[in-house]
């Protein structure tokens, strides 16, 4: 009962993230969907970088560090949640798009200029992971959902050098997912988007990355 009490709460993550993958194989393994072709100029315009694959994979051990760390390490249940809540409407919502308007593009390279482990890599990946159902960028989302719980968490203001690595860590990530050909602008830009409603209504107000809270400076004022 006392390990109840204490990880209970974690059970969430697991129960959801079954639920995610069923409903994903399901969304990925349709047949007959018109899928809609998402492009802009600027992709055209961003070349490939097959050097970007190192942060795309780092993503995967970025978001489960950081659900583990709030879920079992950290010692406010608040930051725990409010980084869960984000996730879940952040993943949820690209779910739900996806069964209702597929969508894809068509902007990876048929040749790559160099032959490399990198390379290599990338081949992988596109055999696994499909250009189809990525609106918005999961990867942009949760990386950015990270970095936001981590600079709000009040531990972590003690050890600026994690915020700031975190930070960097999401940035190259989002970048990564427009220079492997991952995703297209647009993918970035709505989950860039959407991630801010959630900051607003998760987070609220006082929430601030590297200054003082909206809340803090009005008791300041006072």
């Amino acid at each position: 009962m006392k390990v109840i009490r204490k990880y209970g709460h974690f059970i969430i993550v697991p129960i959801y993230l079954v639920f995610y993958l069923l409903v994903f194989q399901h969304v990925e393994s349709r047949s007959g969907a018109q899928v809609h072709i998402l492009h802009t100029r600027l992709d055209d315009m961003i070349p490939f970088c097959e050097y970007f694959i190192i942060p795309y994979v780092l993503w995967f051990g970025y978001v489960a560090a950081a659900v583990i760390y709030f879920g079992l390490i950290g010692k406010s249940r608040q930051e725990y949640f409010r980084l869960i809540a984000s996730l879940g409407i952040g993943m949820t919502l690209f779910l739900a798009i996806s069964l209702v308007w597929p969508n894809g593009h068509a902007l990876r390279p048929y040749h790559f200029e160099h032959e490399n482990i990198f390379v290599d890599m990338v081949r992988f990946l596109y055999r696994i992971d499909t250009p189809t159902n990525i609106f918005p960028s999961i990867h942009v989302f949760n990386s950015i959902a990270v970095a936001v719980a981590a600079a709000d968490s009040e531990a972590l203001k003690k050890h600026t050098w994690v915020v700031r690595g975190s930070n960097v860590l999401a940035l190259l990530i989002v970048c990564a997912t427009v220079f492997l050909k991952q995703h297209t602008v647009l993918d970035v830009i709505s989950a860039v988007c959407l991630n801010l409603l959630c900051v607003r209504f998760i987070y609220r107000p006082g929430y601030a990355i590297g200054r003082r809270s909206v809340t803090e400076r009005v008791e300041v004022l006072k």
